[in-house]
């Protein structure tokens, strides 16, 4: 019922009606059936923080508004208090347990009526000192008291020191045993159990006991939205995860809400509780991610698409532009923050290899003073690729994991992509500011699209940088340097050329390497706008992949080639190879190269192991795998040692000894895992490790200050090196702009866009080869491909031409389709070289 209240003329009368008003703003009344509208209880009524309810409750006393009738207030008085059950009173229930709340919706459910337990959950979940102390898995009394509190604190600590030393131990026990797990590639999760005081598995029955009831649903939500603030707060002002670690019970709980996702939290709940959890202290949000990684794959899953529908329900509910970035925004911005967490949890809880790292090479340096040292400053970013504080703190790499619970891909946001200015977060992420967020320090919310365009941009303020630092150096020295890297070379000498100018470069000054790339043809009058580069880096990677050279070998069934552990060339022509990919990274063009990937995690640091055979030497895997599931007798049957056979370049066989006196020490059941490991590690690492320190130290003297490293995955790399195999010609033609009088609706265009859909694979390579000087897609395939078709004259003989510096096509105009498949087919098959049109 609703009741008029009358005039009172006592302060105190006033006073309990001021605070009746209060609580029947901010918990309602109970009454799922209430139109009052000045009741949290009313169907459509907006939740109101607790200043706000405060100054309301205020103005409703004066204004003498509806107040809902007392038995079925929050906060029911004495005398209706003493005839309810005790489990009933909100005054007495100062935590809750799993029992605690059976018994009351209990006793509901026999009263038909859920307001008392919609009022208890109200009290608990939104004081953040009730929740902190509910679920706990102890059966001890909760303290309540700050002397009880205080001995409950100390024995967690103890219990902490506890936890810590079996942790220890069990890291301890895990290394010992480092060699065996080796031959798998893969090492189990080694982290102990993380410990909390809240029991996760009784919290998560009594949100499945409770959750399907909406009015008690609403009660959650209602909470949560009140009790955001006052945690903020106590995260801003007071170190209260240090004092208290129990106060990481209230993120664990709300976490486990199943209800997250939906649209009434995603609008007035999550947005502020991420923002609180983002606030944690960095040993808090390691413990959160440690614990998460020990759920399963279903919950970490519904955590992870929480976020994820946080971010694009607030990026396609808002319009961002150059005034207000997407990354102004406070809820997306904490909103990949804690899903930061979730995807680490998500590798924690994967397959890790946590060892086998490459040693890092130091990076080359230039002999003579730099102009930096000269005018007393040093390069900003010579401290190398920033690390993850999170990353550091848990002491794991995401090239770490082999295969996560979650594949990595569903972590990219693609409406955040679509919003993003990268010009403007990449200046936020190299800057480093502390008042903007940059995505690039969440990469796993980026697609290889966005992140290579972050690359663009570092790529170029490096050009940009060290032409200026030359002209500067010229004016300080009186010498005149050249701000370009200026390659002069003849095609029938390219190897011979090419390496003896990048290798008095590389002993001279690498930095030079970092400057824009200009590539001249002896006796040819093409000018470098990207397009002579690009035929250079491919006739550069065809001289060194030429079996007959012997550098690598080739795979006839993979399709892939390898280091040839028995090459006679030196040295430097890896590096060559390895300089070649960096300056094609570095200069943005795209290579055909055909390595296994494990090449791109030894590039990114990952030793190679037993499982990267299985792309790089298919046939020795599966050898060694049956030789792990062999059930018979393995050293009666397989006959086998501890010392293994090669072939040369010549094809006289070489032998090599895995262990000392390894012909001596046969294979058996209890070493077969040794075995294996150290034959991976033979064949991808210790044969080939003079051939491959070469080839990374030419590609680190390219890419070594670059944010490479910390954005992309080794498969994101190989996309931006050789680009994607996948031909979306439907794209092609949709982005395609026209110049010189042709558009879209010419005869000529759609005669040309039929012929050239109309072409097998391989004729359409070779038109990607004509146009843009190679036969790969870029990372985000042919719709990211700006080509140009212009109009290059009436009907002729001569044949197309183009200009790959600007992926442009110049086209006459044909008078019949069939001339023009003629002429075309002719154009792209014997295209080479470089004039001056």
């Amino acid at each position: 019922m609703v009741i008029q209240p009358t005039t009172f003329s006592s302060k105190s009368a006033a006073k309990h009606l001021i605070e009746r008003y209060f609580c029947q703003l901010t918990e309602g009344c109970g009454n799922g059936a209430c139109t009052n509208e000045f009741c949290a209880s009313c169907l459509g009524f907006q939740p109101l923080d607790h200043n706000t309810a405060a100054i309301r409750a205020l103005e409703l006393y004066k204004m003498n508004a509806k107040l809902c009738g007392r038995h079925s207030t929050a906060f029911p008085d004495n005398s209706s208090a003493k005839e309810t059950h005790p489990a009933l009173s909100g005054d007495q229930v100062h935590y809750l347990t799993e029992e605690k709340v059976y018994e009351i919706l209990s006793i509901c459910e026999g009263k038909k009526d859920y307001s008392p337990l919609i009022r208890v959950i109200g009290r608990i979940f939104s004081s953040a000192d009730a929740l902190v102390q509910s679920f706990r898995k102890d059966k001890e009394q909760h303290p309540n008291t700050k002397e009880q509190r205080k001995t409950h604190q100390a024995k967690d600590e103890d219990k902490d020191e506890d936890d810590k030393e079996r942790t220890t131990a069990m890291e301890q026990e895990s290394e010992a045993s480092a060699s065996m797990e080796g031959a798998t590639g893969s090492t189990e999760n080694r982290l102990g159990p993380v410990e909390v005081s809240v029991d996760i598995e009784a919290v998560r029955r009594v949100y499945d006991r409770l959750l399907s009831n909406e009015k008690i649903e609403s009660a959650f939500l209602n909470a949560l939205v009140y009790l955001t603030p006052n945690v903020e707060l106590d995260l801003t002002y007071l170190d209260v995860y240090n004092t208290n670690p129990d106060y990481l019970n209230i993120f664990i709980i709300v976490m486990e809400n199943s209800s997250l996702h939906s649209p009434e939290y995603l609008e007035m709940a999550m947005p502020l509780f991420c923002k609180c959890m983002s606030k944690l202290p960095l040993p808090a949000l390691a413990k959160l991610t440690r614990l998460w990684s020990q759920y399963s794959v279903e919950h970490i899953r519904r955590m992870m698409e929480t976020f994820q529908q946080l971010i694009t329900y607030t990026v396609i509910s808002n319009e961002y532009d150059s005034d207000s970035l997407v990354n102004d925004d406070e809820c997306v911005v904490a909103a990949a923050k804690c899903l930061k967490l979730v995807f680490y949890a998500n590798v924690l809880g994967g397959d890790l290899d946590t060892g086998h790292n490459e040693e890092e090479e130091p990076a080359s340096e230039s002999s003579e003073l730099t102009l930096q040292e000269l005018l007393g400053e040093e390069r900003s970013n010579k401290k190398g690729p920033r690390v993850d504080p999170l990353e550091k703190e848990l002491g794991v790499r995401t090239l770490d994991c082999r295969r996560p619970l979650i594949p990595f891909e569903e972590f990219v946001n693609e409406p955040l992509n679509d919003v993003l200015e990268m010009d403007k977060d990449f200046t936020f992420f190299k800057v480093d500011s502390e008042s903007k967020f940059s995505f690039q320090s969440c990469p796993f919310v980026l697609n290889a699209c966005t992140k290579s365009l972050g690359l663009y941009y570092d790529n170029r303020i490096s050009m940009y940088s060290e032409r200026r630092i030359t002209a500067l150096y010229s004016l300080v020295q009186g010498q005149q340097l050249n701000p370009y890297l200026r390659l002069k070379v003849r095609r029938d000498h390219i190897i011979d050329d090419a390496l003896v100018r990048l290798e008095m470069i590389s002993m001279e000054n690498p930095a030079d390497l970092r400057k824009q790339l200009f590539v001249e043809f002896e006796g040819e009058q093409g000018v470098d706008e990207g397009g002579v580069s690009k035929e250079f880096f491919q006739l550069v990677l065809e001289e060194m992949f030429n079996p007959d050279i012997g550098m690598f070998t080739y795979d006839e069934s993979t399709k892939l080639f390898w280091y040839n552990p028995s090459s006679l060339e030196n040295e430097a022509q890896f590096t060559l190879i390895g300089i070649v990919l960096g300056l094609a990274i570095y200069n943005n063009c795209i290579l055909d190269v055909h390595f296994p990937m494990v090449v791109y995690r030894k590039l990114m640091g990952k030793k190679g192991t037993y499982l990267d055979l299985a792309d790089s030497h298919p046939v020795l895997y599966q050898s060694l795998k049956e030789l792990l599931d062999y059930e018979g007798d393995v050293e009666e049957d397989m006959m086998i040692t501890f010392q293994i056979s090669q072939t040369d370049l010549f094809g006289e066989p070489i032998t090599y000894d895995l262990k000392e006196n390894g012909d001596k020490i046969p294979v058996n059941a209890d070493n077969r895992k040794e075995f294996v490991s150290l034959y991976g590690d033979y064949i991808l690492n210790k044969s080939v490790e003079r051939q491959f320190k070469a080839f990374r130290r030419g590609f680190q003297m390219v890419t070594n200050e670059s944010p490479l490293k910390c954005l992309f995955r080794p498969e994101e790399v190989e996309l931006l090196i050789c680009g994607s195999r996948n031909l979306d010609f439907q794209a092609l033609e949709e982005t395609t702009e026209y110049d010189g009088g042709y558009s879209k609706d010419c005869r000529i265009i759609k005669d040309f866009w039929e012929t050239v859909h109309s072409f097998g694979e391989e004729d359409k390579r070779l038109f990607l080869q004509f146009t843009t000087g190679t036969d790969r897609a870029p990372v985000g395939g042919l719709g990211k491909l700006k080509m140009i078709i212009a109009k290059n004259g009436p009907d002729t003989d001569r044949l197309p031409t183009s200009h790959t510096c600007f992926n442009a096509l110049l086209l006459p105009e044909y008078d019949s389709k069939e001339k023009l498949k003629e002429r075309l087919l002719k154009a792209i098959t014997y295209a080479k070289g470089f004039g001056m049109l």
